[in-house]
């Protein structure tokens, strides 16, 4: 196995654990490598331990009845996901699948409830991010439920430029195919909306990069789900 102590101590799950509890963290993973499009769990699987992306990219999701696939989330490197259930006792509540080639460290749960057991400042650091992960949904759940595709779109490259640390310039870590179905949108939508939010001088599109010109004005569309003193999308 790979060291990753490293990555362990700068993920969001570990981070400022010393050493000992990095060792210890590391003692019971277990290395997984998993190629584009592999399904690595299944909404209602047990939920037999969790995961951390090493490398790659991971989306998290459930299906419709007519199975139309909604994006939850997306999980880069030092990234956990599927951690709920280790807590929980309960199943897997989504689909996992990588969207490119990954190494993913994989704890059990039985393992992992032994380890916090004997430090519970481990414990303390995942409530932390539990508490972090729940008022994210809560963000998505307001933004799918009340708010038009416009707003939801300011919303999403104000959380990147939050994730990325960049106010003038974030990346898409997602083709823009998924990013609609993150969106509880489609394609077309998605593009319509990019061409206008262009259009009215609030960002530039190179590719995957999105620059982000009218700061202030992605946060009023946020809010306000309007593109222009007309109210028009």
């Amino acid at each position: 196995m790979k060291d990753y102590r490293k990555l362990l101590s700068e993920s969001i799950l570990f981070n400022e654990l010393p050493e000992e509890h990095i060792n210890a963290i590391l003692s019971i993973a277990v290395e997984k490598k998993a190629s584009s499009g592999e399904l690595i769990f299944s909404d209602g699987d047990p939920g037999n331990g969790f995961y951390i992306a090493a490398d790659g990219l991971v989306k998290v999701y459930k299906l419709s009845p007519d199975g139309k696939e909604q994006i939850l989330h997306m999980f880069g490197p030092g990234e956990p996901f599927g951690e709920v259930p280790v807590f929980s006792g309960k199943a897997f509540p989504a689909n996992a699948e990588t969207v490119k080639k990954s190494d993913l460290l994989f704890f059990p749960k039985q393992a992992f409830v032994n380890l916090i057991t004997e430090s519970p400042s481990i414990a303390l650091n995942m409530l932390a991010v539990l508490a972090k992960r729940l008022r994210q949904f809560t963000v998505q759940v307001e933004n799918l439920s009340l708010k038009e595709v416009p707003a939801r779109l300011a919303g999403y490259f104000l959380l990147l430029s939050e994730e990325q640390g960049n106010t003038e310039m974030v990346e898409l870590k997602i083709s823009k195919g998924q990013l609609a179905s993150f969106l509880g949108t489609i394609p077309e939508t998605l593009s319509r909306m990019l061409k206008k939010m262009s259009d009215q001088g609030l960002i530039e599109v190179d590719g995957r990069k999105i620059r982000l010109v009218d700061f202030d004005g992605l946060i009023d569309l946020a809010d306000s789900g309007k593109l222009d003193a007309n109210g028009a999308f």
